[in-house]
Order: C-alpha cells, then sequence, then structure tokens
C-alpha cells in the first residue's frame, strides 16, 4: 500500500538500513549480563554488567529498538498509524512525509521533492564527521587526499604508549557508521578495525 501510494502521488521511496539498530534500544528492565572476553574487569571478574541498551540476542532487543525509534518520531510531529503501527507520517501544509518502518529496515518518502533531494542527507554527514572529528580530538587534523597506501605493512610501536582500547573500538565503530556514505575511507578503516585488540598497534596508527 505505501508503494502505491507513493507511485499514485508519484514521489521517490528511499530505502536505508540502520547499522547495529538493536544496540540503540533502551533497556526498561533490569538485565544483567556476564563480563565478556576482552572486557573482564581484572579487579572485579566475578561481577555482571548491567545494561543501560539492548544487545543482540536479547528477547527485548526488537521491542526496544520499536519504542526508542517510534518515540523520536513521534517526539518529532509524526502521527502513527491506527492500523498499521509500523507506518509513520507528518504532515507540512500541503505536503506528507511517511516513514514504513520493518525492524532495522526503513523506506521513506515526501510528496515535497525538496524533502528527498540529496542536499540534506550531505548536510547530515558533514554534522557526523564534525560531531566525530570534536569528540576525539581531532578537528585541527591535517587533510590528506589518501588515507593509507594499499599493501600498506603496519608494525607494532613497542616503544609507545598502549592507548585505551575503548576509545580506540569507539572512534573505529564511529568511522564504520560513515563508510556507508564514504568509500573512500573504506580501505583505511577496515584496516585500523584489524588490529583493535592490539594496544601497541593501535598506538601506531594512531
Amino acid at each position: 500500500m505505501f508503494l502505491a501510494y507513493a507511485a499514485y502521488m508519484d514521489f521517490t521511496v528511499h530505502q536505508m538500513d540502520v547499522k547495529s539498530a538493536f544496540l540503540y534500544g533502551k533497556v526498561q528492565e533490569e538485565v544483567y549480563v556476564k563480563q565478556p572476553p576482552g572486557f573482564i574487569d581484572p579487579n572485579f571478574p566475578d561481577r555482571v554488567y548491567k545494561l543501560d541498551k539492548a544487545l543482540y540476542g536479547l528477547h527485548q532487543a526488537p521491542r526496544a529498538w520499536y519504542e526508542t525509534l517510534s518515540k523520536h518520531l513521534l517526539e518529532n510531529g509524526f502521527t502513527r498509524g491506527a492500523i498499521d503501527q509500523t507506518l509513520f507520517k507528518r504532515k507540512e501544509e500541503k505536503d506528507t512525509i511517511m516513514v514504513q518502518i520493518y525492524v532495522d529496515d526503513i523506506i521513506f518518502g515526501s510528496t515535497n521533492p525538496l524533502d528527498q533531494s540529496e542536499s540534506g542527507i550531505l548536510i547530515h554527514q558533514e554534522k557526523y564527521v564534525k560531531e566525530i572529528l570534536t569528540k576525539f580530538k581531532m578537528a585541527d587534523s591535517h587533510l590528506v587526499k589518501t588515507h593509507v597506501e594499499f599493501r600498506h605493512c603496519l608494525t607494532p610501536d613497542v616503544d609507545g604508549e598502549s592507548v585505551d582500547q575503548h576509545l580506540y573500538r569507539s572512534m573505529i565503530g564511529s568511522l564504520m557508521y560513515l563508510t556507508a556514505s564514504r568509500p573512500d575511507i573504506m580501505f583505511a578503516v577496515c584496516l585500523c578495525a584489524r588490529f583493535q585488540a592490539n594496544p601497541k598497534l593501535s598506538h601506531f596508527l594512531l
């Protein structure tokens, strides 16, 4: 019905896949998990973690993700369908924006062509890049034409200081999300992602 309406109103339908969707869902119940390998606190190895957000494999994960996303849409002027509660729409004067959710897959479109232009996506991407650079204190970094040479061989920096692996993994995760629209950094990011478990190599890469 969504596609039939889009064809009738002659507007383009876009599709997006939310990366790691279930990890965004807020858990309402008290859920505890044991410390995973690589993240065990040496001072308290017998303690467990209390989850703030969902994990893949939890029965609550799909529902928590849907509630988080639907809450965001409702707070931004969308209304939920009375029959199909995965359909959201928002009216702006004579135009309508429609969003259809199926777990982590989303299709959306608008009767206003301006809402579907690439400019909005590019603006969002630019903001995200600035947030990453500010978060990791790299806003003053110098630009380079080539991020890293192909067939580049990495070696440990045995004399360097070990870096915070959680911080390093956070950087990689942020950049992985960006590679969906920035294929030019895909090789460099994937290369760095191979060495997340070695703090000496992490220091070398940074």
